[in-house]
């Protein structure tokens, strides 16, 4: 091919797969490279090969379009990388041309129709839940969901309180997409803690989902489109809080307000709540999203610190993530699978009586092959909390956003 036919170097792929530097210090942080011990599996792997396709020096095909599928968008490469690589930005970039080139699978481009239409999704897991058990195994991709405890809309704009002093905190609530149906409870403790700490929490109508499995599999016009409406809906809120450190990014580059993790803002006010001894042993599940996204670790283990008696432990066993990598784990179950295995390993052995971890996803994904409660870390905490009758009755975010 004539070298002037040939994309530019200005090109913005090529341009952030230039500032990898070749050092290699994010192969041990790798998960995927971790299992197959492969440089076409790790980080710098696929800077290469994604910037080979951009400038044609190489033909893309399946066995590299495998590896580009791989990858669980985890973050850890990022975070460890001294050359300031967006691996993140360079990874949905490669991937939105590879969708271009290729097309995306039906299952793919179901799940993406279903996360924007909250009525069929919420009816679709309705009927999950009355029909899970009648399901064989293979079939059984999610945890039952929990039951609802009222029907109806959320209220949109709805405080934890009434009209509040100027001075009292407030924050609106992101949903997200399957969330809406499964983190009911963790809606409703997050509304008993906010209440407690003195936060006034708004939901507004109009949101949608976040976009990230969109971005993340490469329809890169789905997600901006997400990213508009969300924007629109937060408009006006200063903050914006999240649950889902899985969806925390997108929601930060999509909103003008600031972006922050529920658990961070409940930290900030900690000296406001006050919790009974809980003299157990749960095990703590750090997501790879809290810890390279969201970045509310520190807060997550100062909360849990301020409840007398408890034992926390903190799993980490296998690759360094659960392999639920969005929606991963329903398009590749099999490998995410072997992703989770290690970490189930370990929680067997230490005798914890609950698992939290502040992912949706890796909640749903360890969920399904744990033993024992799987929840998120806001749930035991209201559960410890001292005086949960504090709330505003006229706030519903036990129901699902998807119901309606």
């Amino acid at each position: 091919m004539p070298a002037a036919s040939r994309p530019l170097a200005s090109d913005p792929l090529v341009a952030l797969a230039d500032r990898c530097v070749q050092c290699g210090l994010c192969l041990p942080v790798c998960p995927t490279y971790g299992r197959e011990r492969m440089e076409a599996e790790s980080p710098r792997g696929r800077i290469a090969l994604a910037r080979a396709w951009a400038l044609e020096t190489i033909e893309a095909g399946p066995l590299g379009d495998a590896h580009l599928d791989h990858c669980l968008g985890c973050g850890n490469c990022e975070a460890v990388c001294p050359a300031g690589v967006e691996y993140d930005a360079l990874l949905v970039s490669a991937r939105g041309r590879q969708r271009q080139r290729r097309g995306a699978s039906v299952l793919q481009k179901a799940l993406e129709s279903l996360v924007v239409r909250p009525q069929l999704l919420g009816a679709l897991v309705g009927l999950y839940r009355r029909t899970r058990s009648l399901l064989p195994h293979r079939l059984q991709l999610l945890p039952a969901p929990p039951a609802l405890a009222r029907d109806g809309m959320l209220p949109a704009g709805d405080a934890t309180a009434a009209q509040p002093a100027m001075s009292t905190p407030s924050a609106a609530l992101f949903i997200g997409c399957i969330a809406g149906s499964y983190e009911g409870p963790a809606r409703d403790a997050l509304t008993r803690l906010c209440a407690a700490a003195g936060i006034q929490l708004a939901v507004p109508d109009a949101q949608t989902c976040c976009g990230a499995l969109h971005a993340h599999a490469g329809h890169l016009d789905g997600a901006a489109q997400l990213a508009a409406r969300n924007r629109e809906a937060f408009a006006g809120h200063a903050t914006v809080l999240t649950l889902a450190s899985g969806c925390h990014r997108a929601v930060a580059a999509a909103i003008d307000g600031t972006a922050m993790d529920a658990l961070a803002l409940l930290d900030a006010r900690g000296d406001e709540l006050t919790f009974q001894s809980k003299p157990e042993r749960v095990a703590l599940h750090l997501p790879c999203t809290q810890r390279n996204a969201s970045g509310s670790v520190p807060a997550l283990r100062r909360l849990l610190a301020r409840i007398p008696e408890l034992t926390v432990i903190e799993i980490d066993a296998g690759f360094g993530c659960c392999g639920a990598a969005g929606n991963q784990m329903l398009t590749d179950p099999a490998r995410a699978g072997e992703y989770r295995q290690p970490l189930l390993d370990q929680l067997a052995t230490i005798a914890a009586t609950r698992l939290l971890s502040a992912n949706i996803g890796c909640r749903l994904h360890l969920g399904n092959g744990a033993a024992l409660p799987v929840q998120h870390p806001l749930e035991f905490l209201a559960e410890a909390l001292i005086r949960q009758d504090v709330v505003d009755p006229h706030l519903d975010t036990s129901g699902a956003r998807a119901a309606r």
